[in-house]
């Protein structure tokens, strides 16, 4: 990979991750569009290992907060809105891991294509803008329930197909549940620690065990340039999806399922 490709590919992962309009299709879509090789999966964990770092940097209160919860949890004692949070992540993170575990190699083999990627993003982008548009706003993330946690992980786990998105699919899962935008997006993002961190962890083995070469250089620099846009990504649609909602990025995930269409279907 040319340090161009690098770059480029780092930004987009950095502002689609926690932007509802998938990072794993645009990962797929941008090499096609430019004739690149795929960059392949250990790429595509160095650059979400990005995004983990300004997740936690940017809601680390609330990992702090976390920490405590799981301490208490560890006593058996659920009777705080922080071991309550914190058992519901765990659960929530289980039908992600147990899919990836299972079914990452199949999908990477037979799934990462643009024609895939048409019906999933234009299909959770219509869901996403009904659930937002007609979904309750009563709840905040001190309500999330064990029933909820388990629901929105199961939705995670649709995320390992490109062009779903996982912050997409957990929002709008959220909001079906009937959490206000910024709540479901902060429980969302909170989510995203464990299986983005799980995932590092199993594929940063792979590739330290293996016997392949590993360009450490070129996936230190996307780890770096993916977590700084991701950062201000986050900083972004906290404000914008408070004051907006999610309409625009359901029409953009639309009107890129067309240009997929046109250009290369």
């Amino acid at each position: 990979m040319t340090w161009l490709q690098i770059i480029v590919l780092a930004i987009v992962q950095g502002l689609t991750e926690f932007l509802p309009i998938s990072s794993s299709g645009h990962l797929v879509l941008v090499p096609t569009f430019f004739g690149w090789t795929d960059q392949g999966l250990s790429f595509d964990v160095a650059v979400h290992f990005g995004s983990l770092l300004a997740v936690c940097l940017f809601f680390r209160h609330d990992i702090r907060a976390l920490l405590r919860g799981s301490r208490q949890l560890a006593t058996f004692s659920v009777n705080t809105p922080e071991s309550r949070l914190a058992l519901g992540l765990a659960l929530g993170t289980i039908p992600a891991a147990v899919a990836g575990l299972t079914l990452a190699g199949w999908i990477e083999t037979n799934l990462r294509d643009p024609a895939i990627i048409v019906f999933t993003l234009s299909g959770y982008g219509v869901l996403m803008y009904l659930a937002d548009r007609f979904g309750p706003r009563r709840r905040n993330i001190t309500d999330v329930r064990i029933a909820d946690a388990f629901l929105v992980g199961c939705a995670q786990a649709l995320a390992l197909v490109p062009g779903t998105s996982r912050s997409g699919v957990t929002i709008t899962a959220g909001r079906l549940l009937g959490f206000a935008r910024q709540d479901a997006a902060r429980f969302s993002f909170l989510l995203s620690v464990p299986v983005i961190l799980l995932a590092s962890v199993y594929k940063g083995g792979e590739l330290i065990l293996g016997d392949a070469a590993v360009a450490w250089a070129e996936l230190g620099l996307a780890v770096l340039v993916s977590a700084i846009v991701a950062y201000l990504s986050i900083e972004f649609f906290m404000r914008f999806v408070t004051r907006i909602g999610l309409l625009p990025f359901a029409i953009y995930r639309l009107v890129l399922a067309g240009i997929i269409v046109y250009v290369l279907l």
